[in-house]
């Protein structure tokens, strides 16, 4: 099957978490809006959110990233990434171990909000320099408080998995395990200052981080210009006034 990924063309955003899974399964995969414009494939944001209100109109995507698999239109990360686990060998094959990587995937995106709550505090439609003094306080907290309890509870989840392969669910490479690395390699552009603080107590994050960017799907892709880089308009974004 080829799949369709639906999602802004200039930044990782929430469809990177997606965009790993496909790499490292190898799947056939096209990025709609980053496909050439003389294709007919390209868009900007207007002709994305176009697009999807035409193609799930029965079933409306609130947001991107929304993925097409033949006739289904599956949006939000985490229900992409159960629906694609189980069909590229990036999840247990028992129910009891899909929910669980899907509840991990959940909290996983509820650590992402508050990632990006650091820089907008206030509201999405003003931009960072109107609301610098909220995304102060914001940070401040995440990075003295709520980093760390988010690395606590992950490092405890690797440390008591029963199989003990290194990976967060089960004996093999999950999708989870795909986005744990893209949660460190974020919070390491965003935060270097608070990340190399902590870095040290979360040896099995660390090291789990390594071992997904060795892989040779993922290493190719991180290597190639699919690989869109970090930047201040993503999710993840570096202001050293807000790095502790």
């Amino acid at each position: 099957m080829r799949y369709e990924l639906y999602y802004w063309p200039t930044i990782q955003g929430r469809g990177e978490f997606v965009r790993l899974a496909l790499e490292e399964a190898g799947a056939d995969y096209v990025d709609v809006a980053r496909m050439p414009a003389r294709k007919g494939r390209g868009m900007g944001m207007p002709a994305l959110l176009a697009c999807l209100d035409r193609a799930s109109s029965a079933q409306p995507a609130f947001a991107p990233p929304v993925l097409k698999a033949g006739e289904l239109l599956i949006g939000q990360t985490p229900n992409i990434l159960l629906y694609l686990g189980a069909r590229l060998g990036l999840a247990p094959r028992a129910e009891a171990g899909r929910l669980w990587a899907h509840q991990l995937q959940l909290t996983i995106a509820d650590w992402l909000t508050e990632v990006h709550d650091t820089h907008h505090p206030v509201s999405g439609k003003l931009y960072y320099e109107d609301q610098k003094k909220e995304a102060k306080r914001r940070a401040d907290d995440f990075t003295e408080q709520r980093l760390a309890k988010f690395l606590d509870y992950f490092e405890l989840v690797l440390a008591n998995n029963p199989r003990r392969g290194g990976f967060l669910v089960g004996g093999r490479l999950s999708y989870v395990d795909l986005s744990m690395f893209q949660m460190v390699a974020g919070l390491r552009y965003a935060f270097p200052k608070a990340m190399a603080r902590l870095e040290r107590d979360y040896q099995g994050l660390t090291a789990l981080h390594a071992r997904v960017a060795e892989r040779p799907n993922i290493a190719a892709y991180l290597a190639s210009k699919r690989r869109l880089p970090f930047s201040t308009e993503g999710i993840f974004r570096h202001y050293p006034e807000l790095d502790n």
